[in-house]
C-alpha cells in the first residue's frame, strides 16, 4: 500500500538499530500488580476531564534517573499489552464496517483501546534513545484515531478507507513484528531524557508565539501537552505518593482536555465543510495563560 511505500519493511516495523541487539533492553513488565496498572487508566482517563482548580509548583523538577525511565517504559508497554486484544479491536472496526453501527459500550471499548496505543506512543516518544515510534505502531495509533473522528461525525467514506487501513495494520504478521520491537527498544540515557523535554517546552514555546494557530498548529501544540502529561501520570500510577507529579499531571490535564474540546471541534468543522481545518485562529485565552505559566515554571530552557 503507499501509506507504506517511502520506508523499508525493517524500519518500518523495528525503527532505528534493531540489528544492534547488544545495545537492546528487553524489559521486565512483571513487577507492577494490578493496582498499578488501574491508576495508571484512571489517571489517563482523567486526563480529558479540565479541572480548573489546579495550580503548579513553583518549580518543575525534571531529575529523573535511568532505573525510573525504564520503569515508566516497562509500565507504559504492560499496560498497552494487558489492554489491547488484536481480534477484539478487529471486531469492533469490522461490525462497524459491514453493520454500519457500534453500541455505546462498543465505542467506549473502542475508545479505550485506542488510549492505549496514545501513551506507549507518548512513552516510545520520551523514552527511547532516538525519541521515535517504530513506524507501523506510530501510523496504526494515528489511523485509529482517523477511523474514530470519522466515526464520531459520521463519515461513512472515510470509516470504510480507515477500517480497511486497519484490518492490514492490525493482521497477524504485523501484529507480531510490532510486538517484538516494542519490547526490544533501546532507552535513553537521563541527561538526553531532560534535554529532550526541554527542548519540547522550546518548541511549544515558538509555537504559542504566533498569534494563531491552524488546525495542524494547534494539534502539534496538543501533542507535546499530552506527550508531557503522559510521564506524570506514569509516574504518579507508580508512586501515588508523588503529590508534585499528581499537581502537574493535573494541571497539564486541564490544557489537554481543553485542547481536546476545541480540537474535536476543528475536526468537526473541517469534514462539514464549516471552517477548513488549515485557516489559522486565535488560541483561547483561557489556554494561553495555562501553556504560558507552564513554560514560566519549568526550569530554563
Amino acid at each position: 500500500m503507499s501509506e507504506f511505500s517511502t520506508q523499508t519493511r525493517k524500519s518500518a516495523f523495528y525503527g532505528d538499530s534493531i540489528s544492534d541487539r547488544s545495545k537492546i533492553n528487553d524489559v521486565n513488565l512483571s513487577k507492577f500488580n494490578d493496582d498499578v496498572e488501574r491508576r495508571l487508566f484512571i489517571a489517563i482517563d482523567e486526563d480529558d476531564i479540565a479541572d480548573k482548580q489546579v495550580s503548579l509548583p513553583q518549580r518543575i523538577d525534571l531529575a529523573c534517573n535511568e532505573a525510573r525511565i525504564r520503569e515508566n517504559y516497562a509500565l507504559c508497554l504492560k499496560y498497552w499489552e494487558d489492554g489491547t486484544d488484536r481480534r477484539e479491536l478487529l471486531s469492533l472496526i469490522n461490525k462497524q464496517l459491514n453493520r454500519g453501527v457500534l453500541t455505546s459500550d462498543e465505542r467506549k471499548a473502542y475508545k479505550y483501546i485506542r488510549s492505549r496505543y496514545k501513551h506507549l506512543r507518548f512513552a516510545l516518544m520520551l523514552y527511547t534513545h532516538n525519541h521515535k515510534v517504530p513506524y507501523l505502531f506510530r501510523k496504526t495509533t494515528v489511523i485509529l484515531g482517523r477511523f474514530q473522528d470519522a466515526l464520531r461525525n459520521n463519515n461513512a467514506r472515510l470509516t470504510a478507507r480507515y477500517g480497511k487501513l486497519l484490518n492490514v495494520m492490525l493482521s497477524e504478521p504485523a501484529w507480531k513484528m510490532v510486538n517484538y520491537s516494542l519490547r526490544h527498544i533501546r532507552t535513553t540515557s537521563a541527561d538526553k531524557f531532560v534535554s529532550y523535554r526541554l527542548a519540547q517546552m522550546r518548541k511549544l514555546q515558538q509555537m504559542i508565539s504566533k498569534r494563531q494557530l491552524s488546525g495542524r498548529e494547534f494539534h502539534d501544540v496538543r501533542k507535546i501537552i499530552s506527550q508531557q502529561v503522559s510521564f506524570y501520570d506514569t509516574l504518579r500510577s507508580i508512586n501515588p505518593g508523588n503529590q508534585e507529579a499528581y499537581q502537574v499531571s493535573r494541571f497539564m490535564a486541564a490544557i489537554n482536555g481543553m485542547m481536546g474540546d476545541k480540537h474535536d471541534e476543528l475536526i468537526a468543522d473541517d469534514l462539514a465543510g464549516v471552517k477548513a481545518y488549515s485557516e489559522p485562529a486565535p488560541l483561547d485565552a483561557d489556554i494561553r495563560w495555562r501553556l504560558e505559566m507552564l513554560l514560566d515554571r519549568y526550569p530554563a530552557y
